[in-house]
Order: structure tokens, then sequence, then C-alpha cells
């Protein structure tokens, strides 16, 4: 069974769910979370100061879904895909190198693209 979350963002919450793999758990275990992010295009991230547990290289990826959100190792950050990033080729969520997926959003997608260059998100299991 998926774990549902929530990210309150400037008021809005935006509910997501996490996918079952390795990383997604040792992220579920840190929660709850608070994150500054920054914007890079269509996408945000933010560091979560320590590193997690990543699966293997097959599951490591560069392009996105629009609502995906990955842990990125190099940075241990957290990235929200919500559109194009400067590295994309044409209209696909396109992150600066390989990161891990661990979760979808499943509401609240466009609020993303009103705010900022940067947001702080608290990330925390839903009730």
């Amino acid at each position: 069974m998926a774990t549902r979350i929530g990210l309150a963002i400037n008021g809005e919450v935006l509910d997501a769910v996490l996918n079952d793999s390795q990383t997604a758990q040792a992220f579920r275990e840190r929660l709850p979370l608070t994150i500054r992010m920054s914007r890079w295009g269509d996408e945000y991230y933010g560091s979560l100061g320590q590193a997690l547990p990543v699966e293997e290289a097959a599951d490591a990826r560069d392009v996105m879904e629009v609502g995906e959100f990955a842990y990125w190792l190099p940075g241990s950050a957290l990235c929200i895909f919500f559109g194009p990033t400067p590295m994309s080729v044409g209209d696909e969520p396109r992150a600066a190198s390989v990161v891990n997926p661990v979760g979808k959003l499943t509401s609240g997608v466009d609020v993303l693209k009103g705010l900022g260059p940067s947001v702080t998100v608290e990330v925390a299991i839903a009730d």
C-alpha cells in the first residue's frame, strides 16, 4: 500500500503518494520535514541535509513525469518536477543528472507554476 503524504506550500496542501522503493521508504522515515527549495525552470529542489540510500542504477533516470518527485544524490536533495527545466528537450521535465524517483503528486501540480524563486515546503505523512 502506497504511503500518502502532504506537501504544504504557501498555504496550499498538495497531495502525493510515495512509491515503494528503498529510497522512498528512507525518505518516509525522515518525515515530517521542512525543506527550503529553490526553483530551476519548472523544478523545485532543496537539500535534505543528509544522504538517503538509493536504489540500483536501474531505478535512476533523468527524464521525469510532470508531478513526480525524486531524490538527487549529489546534492542530497528532494526535487519536485512540474514542467520543463533548463535541461529539457521539449516539454518533458528533465533533471540535471539522474535522480531516484520517490513519489508523485496527486493534486496541486498547477499551484507550483505560480510560485516564486524559492519556497518552504513542509512534508508530512497524511492523516
